[in-house]
């Protein structure tokens, strides 16, 4: 082993610096081999899958519209199971809301995704009606 003396140290910088050199190079290398390679397709993880973005307009917890919601709770969890958003949004609290989607009745179902958007008033009882309403099955389909 050598002594670390003054010349030692400039030995030291200079074996360092060689290395540095040296990485740089292969960076080169690797960066122009790497454009010879035909480029692979990109594969997503997850499927492209369509989110249903829904709001319920509600007074309160009236029997109607609890009534309202747990038809339609029932109604995507058989049809989208995972696939949807509920927001409720209660009009005695935030009557002001009522105006962006022009909601004259309660309790009142808006899809707003996927397009177009679809209303459905009433307690959502008639399933029938309200899959065909919302485009999630086919009239005469059954």
């Amino acid at each position: 082993m050598k002594k670390k003396t003054q010349a030692g140290g400039k030995w030291h910088q200079q074996k360092t610096a060689k290395k540095t050199a040296k990485k740089t190079v292969e960076k080169t290398v690797k960066k122009k081999s790497a454009k010879k390679k035909p480029a692979r397709p990109t594969r997503s993880k997850k499927p492209n899958v369509e989110v249903w973005n829904l709001k319920l307009y509600v007074a309160g917890q009236t029997p109607k519209s609890i009534s309202a919601f747990n038809n339609l709770k029932a109604i995507y969890e058989e049809h989208l199971r995972d696939r949807y958003r509920i927001e409720i949004v209660d009009l005695l609290l935030e009557p002001q809301l009522a105006k962006g989607d022009q909601i004259l009745a309660l309790p009142t179902l808006v899809r707003h995704l996927p397009e177009p958007i679809k209303k459905n008033i009433g307690d959502l009882s008639n399933i029938e009606k309200v899959l065909v309403g919302l485009n999630i099955k086919a009239a005469g389909d059954s």
